[in-house]
């Protein structure tokens, strides 16, 4: 049987060490696709398996209309990766990604040697947010993704940000279909309050953040490091919130620490 959702699982090295190391799994976050993954598909599949899906409702997965909480993606993944034979992995989530990784982490965190997350926040949304993601979410399906994309590219990505980053930012949010985008609104309007999780963590934990993001600023990425009982908080100097791509390399070369550190205690 075939998984649900789309995905890319890369493993491009052939040194007998790639099976030892522990693979990657990269969560997009709202409204984008797995290429948001593209930096680090290219710099950790040559010594490990890297597993990037593209969520319900985004991408090349298939749309679910109404409502899509954060459990179903989070049960998503874990049907991927028990079609796949993933039994352990470090989980990687950006922005609504790394709240789909906490509500990962709850449901099959016995699986997890490392959790990433990056500009993201533990907190449950408030009246007022709630309210705010419904009307965006009828929004979207009323006008589709253009005028949204426009309004907000230049907060995804700071706006020095290189041109060919902020193209690549805009195709993906321009290419997402509003059903999709609207229903994780939705199930994102409701989602719990992960602030407790974070304290029974056991797994190391990566926190990292752009310094100029307004949506999830510095402040929340210390909060979390804060509750955090084994983590280690990196703020990316020149990125907004999606430092994985405006920083690609520093980026790379702080998870790349952090996975080396997994790989030594498994």
């Amino acid at each position: 049987m075939s998984p649900f959702l789309a995905y890319e699982d890369k493993r491009d090295g052939e040194d007998a060490d790639v099976s030892s190391r522990v693979p990657l799994v990269l969560v997009h976050g709202h409204p984008f696709d797995r290429t948001m993954w593209a930096p680090q598909l290219a710099a950790f599949s040559t010594d490990r398996r890297v597993i990037a899906p593209d969520l319900r409702g985004y991408g090349s997965s298939p749309v679910t209309p109404g409502t899509v909480p954060l459990d179903r993606h989070a049960q998503d993944i874990e049907e991927l990766l028990d079609f796949l034979g993933v039994d352990s992995f470090v989980l990687a989530g950006l922005s609504m990604g790394g709240q789909i990784a906490m509500e990962g982490y709850d449901r099959f965190g016995d699986r997890v040697r490392g959790l990433v997350l990056a500009d993201t926040f533990p907190d449950p949304e408030t009246p007022e947010g709630r309210r705010g993601r419904r009307a965006m979410a009828d929004r979207l399906l009323a006008e589709g993704m253009r005028g949204y994309a426009d309004e907000v590219l230049e907060k995804m990505v700071a706006p020095y940000a290189d041109p060919e980053v902020k193209a690549h930012v805009h195709r993906m949010m321009t290419a997402t279909a509003p059903e999709g985008a609207a229903a994780s609104l939705r199930g994102r309007a409701e989602r719990p309050d992960y602030r407790p999780l974070l304290t029974r963590v056991t797994a190391p934990a990566l926190v990292v953040v752009g310094a100029d993001d307004t949506y999830t600023p510095v402040a929340d990425a210390e909060a979390m490091h804060a509750a955090l009982p084994h983590s280690v908080l990196h703020v990316v100097a020149g990125a907004a919130h999606m430092p994985n791509l405006e920083r690609a390399e520093e980026f790379n070369e702080v998870l790349g620490k952090f996975l080396t550190e997994v790989d030594s205690r498994s």
